[in-house]
């Protein structure tokens, strides 16, 4: 046996054959295979201590908030376009002649989604399309990105060469072939499509990776960094044959997607479903980052939160008008807008408890921010009688605001 570094004995007292020392450079075994210092390299997947999709080993990978479908803080069903439902994700429905609904739904039992740990998902089901499939028709799903948290997949002044990975499970009653658009909010706006084909009534992971580009900067602020679009239906005001799958190129609002097939959005009650949604930066998709409902409840109210009566602190504003604050659970997204989905205001002072039948509101509501981001907010209402200069808290818990400050 040689006498070298790499020395291998060949055969010793007891007859087995060993290595006592290897060679410091790379090891190849097999044609696929590279074994380092910092781990092994199989098929042009890097899994070494070192690195896995850049660094990527622990923490937190998806970008996607509520990915698994399991906070719907609005409601679990709708008609009504817009965030309706699912926190984060929101059903845009326009120039239909019966609306579609939009849910979080229960995954089957059955199904592969559901042995994953997904019990949820975010479906939609077809109206009634009386008219057929029109030009001006739409009718899909969105997600929204704030550009601070895409900042590391910043192309221009990092690797263009890098990659993100977006994945997802979905399910479809109609087979036919589907698109997904992904476009920039951020100057310049670069949009990329890409399709993808279902059987029906089948859940199918779709794993789709997507190049970077030199041109792509994302702000570090809490505007829309990046728009994730996936069509049920877009009629032909704004699609193009001219669009090229697969590849980056200058958003252009008329031109989504290639000419889409009608099926899905003529077919009555036709549903669209999808859960497990997954975007990383990275060259491969990694298994989907499953996080508590606490976390993620957490993560939804920066963008939508419930407000209730027992939060409110108020105080005298005039002897029939009360000024109330509430200070939200998390910081929110920049100043956001509310609704009153209650009247029923109830406010306590030591023995005493001070309530009010009119809630008309006497002025607009003020927020408190710092550095983008907003932490409480202000209302004076009226319908109060004999009020005292004095603070009053909540007295019930009844859902009195949605704060909303999606993007």
């Amino acid at each position: 046996a040689p006498s070298t570094v790499g020395e291998i004995i060949a055969k010793d007292a007891a007859g087995a054959i060993g290595i006592t020392s290897m060679k410091a450079s790379n090891v190849n075994v097999g044609a696929a295979v590279t074994i380092t210092e910092s781990g092994i390299e199989a098929s042009g997947i890097g899994i070494t201590c070192a690195n896995l999709n850049r660094s990527q080993i622990g923490g937190r990978r998806n970008i996607v908030i509520n990915g698994a479908m399991q906070v719907a803080q609005r409601a679990t069903t709708s008609t009504t376009s817009g965030y309706s439902t699912v926190d984060r994700f929101q059903n845009i429905h326009l120039n239909t002649d019966e609306a579609t609904t939009q849910e979080r739904a229960s995954v089957s039992s059955s199904d592969t989604p559901y042995r994953l740990g997904f019990t949820k998902s975010y479906k939609v089901t077809n109206g009634n399309q009386t008219g057929g499939a029109a030009a001006n028709s739409t009718c899909l799903v969105d997600y929204r990105i704030e550009s601070r948290d895409l900042r590391h997949c910043s192309w221009n002044f990092k690797d263009s060469t890098e990659n993100i990975v977006l994945s997802y499970w979905v399910k479809a009653s109609v087979a036919q072939t589907y698109y997904v658009r992904i476009y920039t909010g951020d100057t310049p706006a670069q949009a990329y499509t890409f399709g993808y084909a279902l059987s029906a009534n089948t859940w199918t992971k779709i794993v789709h990776k997507i190049p970077g580009h030199s041109n792509i900067v994302f702000d570090d602020d809490n505007g829309i960094g990046m728009i994730i679009r996936w069509y049920q239906y877009r009629g032909t005001d704004y699609t193009d044959n001219s669009v090229t799958l697969n590849e980056w190129r200058s958003h252009n609002s008329s031109q989504n997607t290639p000419d889409q097939t009608t099926t899905w959005y003529t077919t009555n009650d036709a549903t669209w479903e999808i859960t497990g949604v997954q975007l990383e930066a990275g060259d491969e998709a990694t298994p989907f980052e499953h996080r508590s409902y606490a976390e993620e409840i957490q993560l939804c109210m920066r963008y939508c939160q419930k407000i209730f009566n027992a939060q409110l602190i108020g105080t005298m504003n005039t002897s029939s008008r009360m000024r109330m604050m509430a200070n939200f659970t998390v910081p929110m997204r920049g100043t956001p807008s509310y609704t009153r989905t209650s009247n029923n205001f109830s406010f306590q002072i030591a023995a005493s408890n001070e309530t009010s039948s009119n809630t008309t509101e006497a002025q607009g509501g003020n927020t408190a921010t710092a550095e983008g981001n907003s932490y409480a907010r202000t209302w004076d209402f009226g319908g109060f009688s004999s009020l005292a200069d004095r603070s009053f808290i909540g007295g019930n818990g009844s859902h009195v605001f949605t704060l909303d400050g999606e993007l």
